[in-house]
């Protein structure tokens, strides 16, 4: 093998080891995976996660396993329809609504007027993109918003013959 080759097969090497390394770190805090927009399906309704400004994902604290949603409605629902053990314990990730940055779901501020993809209404916000003359709303809320919404939306489905 030429020098040049050799070089050249321990520079790929050293590129591909570190590129592990980094999404081991990654995984490891519990950081985001990047969304195939238009690709990616939801983990809870599989409908392609495609709107950029409300999408969620939730990364199992103990495997960094990540599962990706398309509303904050499917994360949350998706977390007690399945009966997660690490609920408690998972990393929640939500899109701002303004800007599409990543933010922490539990510390992130809420309104419920959007029109979201599975139609919850919850936009996330951080403190700076927190439109003004809205009602703040916590995740805790938002999540028992999102649960009786849902019970309303099951009630109409069992209505329907």
């Amino acid at each position: 093998m030429s020098g040049f080759k050799k070089l050249f097969f321990i520079l790929s090497a050293l590129g591909m080891l570190l590129g592990f390394v980094g999404c081991g770190q990654s995984r490891e805090r519990g950081g985001v995976e990047a969304i195939h927009w238009d690709r990616d399906m939801c983990e809870r309704c599989k409908m392609v996660v495609s709107e950029r400004k409300y999408a969620a994902e939730i990364v199992n604290p103990k495997t960094n396993k990540v599962y990706k949603f398309d509303d904050l409605g499917c994360a949350t629902l998706w977390l007690k329809e399945e009966k997660i053990p690490w609920a408690k314990e998972a990393r929640i990730w939500v899109t701002d609504a303004k800007t599409g940055a990543w933010l922490d779901a539990r510390k992130a501020l809420y309104t419920d007027d959007s029109i979201t993809p599975m139609a919850y209404g919850i936009a996330a916000f951080s403190e700076k993109t927190f439109p003004k003359g809205h009602k703040v709303l916590h995740f805790d809320e938002v999540v028992k918003i999102i649960e009786k919404i849902e019970a309303k939306n099951n009630q109409l489905r069992k209505a329907v013959p």
